[in-house]
């Protein structure tokens, strides 16, 4: 976790404070995932994952540097669960015979509808 001073409200000090808070997390070397769950991480978050594998959060919303912090473990936590969700696999469905017949009922009705629509011959 890295500090620095921000930008943004705060009047004097603003420029003594360090209360931006950068949190770094190297995604390849952690033992708190598996290799499947790192490699859906590095796929889900690659664009914002630098070259080396480090995952980067930076906040400066708050004047303090504690709630900078808060905040970043938590952005930084969300990111990486939101990652780690494993879409549900898609069933194929085939529509019943029934269904089909009624569907192609319908545009044949609504088809017939809109062709006497026409001018009328006279």
């Amino acid at each position: 976790m890295l500090t620095s001073r921000s930008g943004g409200p705060g009047g004097q000090g603003v420029n003594t404070t360090a209360s931006r808070v950068q949190l770094q997390w190297r995604v390849p070397g952690t033992k708190a995932l598996d290799d499947a769950q790192k490699a859906r991480v590095l796929r889900n978050l690659a664009s914002r994952i630098t070259a080396g594998g480090l995952l980067q959060i930076a906040v400066q919303s708050a004047r303090s540097q504690h709630q900078n912090r808060e905040q970043a473990r938590e952005r930084m936590a969300e990111l990486v669960r939101g990652a780690l969700v494993v879409p549900k696999k898609r069933k194929k469905r085939r529509r019943s015979r029934a269904q089909n017949q009624r569907r192609l009922d319908a545009k044949r009705r609504n088809s017939t509808r809109k062709a006497t629509r026409g001018k009328v011959k006279q």
